[in-house]
């Protein structure tokens, strides 16, 4: 247990240790970001090194987790709930942790697109008819139907007849759809896939780009890093992670 003494603050004060403004104060004491503020005879709150200990943590626990998980987890920490705290804190690493699979399988699919073989068949004119492209692609125009269907192709409509046209863009994606099928890749990442080469039109690109992410996510996952190790200081200055039972204190 913290034996440290405990000195009071004004409202003003504690916010100025870190720039917000008294009414932050107010509302972060509502919402359990705080711990709860006792009240002097003339009912003004009464803040102690604790709350600006808690404040800290907060800003530091905001860092990496956004404020509205540190909102969940400081106020489940004040209330008493420690393992909806744990709970929201484990959350949050497993986002960083999925969202870091899922760049390295979109990566691994560009990888796949980039050393693919290249067209094998001439290409088609421009604006060619759904066969064309099934017999470029090597797929059959209902597989063609059912990647437009799902939304991953989007072809154009020729004047007059209303038949389906594909420009270079949709061929490409058309192929590239079929290797990651080839390749076993799930709808979900071709989807993703497609989005990028649509935005970025050379898998070079987006392969620097989302290398560029990964890089972004290891920062991100410091300061994720950096706002639990606060929150375990400030739970192991709070509370005694292995309390001697009375039975067994010593006077």
């Amino acid at each position: 247990m913290n034996s440290e003494p405990v000195a009071r603050l004004r409202a003003v004060d504690l916010a100025a240790t870190v720039g917000i403004s008294v009414q932050q104060v107010r509302n972060y004491v509502e919402q359990g970001v705080l711990p709860p503020a006792g009240r002097t005879a003339s009912g003004y709150r009464i803040f102690t090194t604790e709350h600006a200990r808690a404040l800290t943590v907060a800003r530091r626990l905001a860092e990496g987790h956004g404020w509205i998980r540190t909102r969940e987890i400081m106020a489940a920490v004040h209330s008493g709930d420690l393992p909806a705290a744990l709970a929201a804190l484990d959350g949050g690493h497993a986002e960083l942790d999925r969202e870091r699979a899922e760049i390295r399988r979109v990566l691994g699919a560009f990888e796949t697109v980039l050393a693919g073989p290249s067209q094998a068949r001439p290409a088609p004119r421009r604006d060619a008819r759904i066969g064309e492209v099934a017999a470029v692609v090597g797929v059959r125009t209902s597989q063609l139907r059912l990647w437009e269907e799902r939304g991953l192709l989007r072809p154009g409509r020729a004047p007059g007849t209303n038949y389906r046209v594909y420009d270079e863009v949709e061929l490409r994606a058309a192929q590239v759809i079929a290797l990651l099928r080839r390749g076993a890749y799930p709808f979900e990442i071709i989807e993703a896939v497609l989005g990028e080469l649509r935005t970025t039109g050379s898998p070079q690109r987006v392969r620097a780009e989302l290398a560029r992410r990964e890089q972004e996510l290891h920062a991100r996952s410091l300061r994720r890093l950096r706002g639990s190790a606060a929150l375990h200081d400030y739970l192991s200055a709070r509370v005694d992670p292995h309390p001697i039972p009375r039975s067994e204190r010593r006077d």
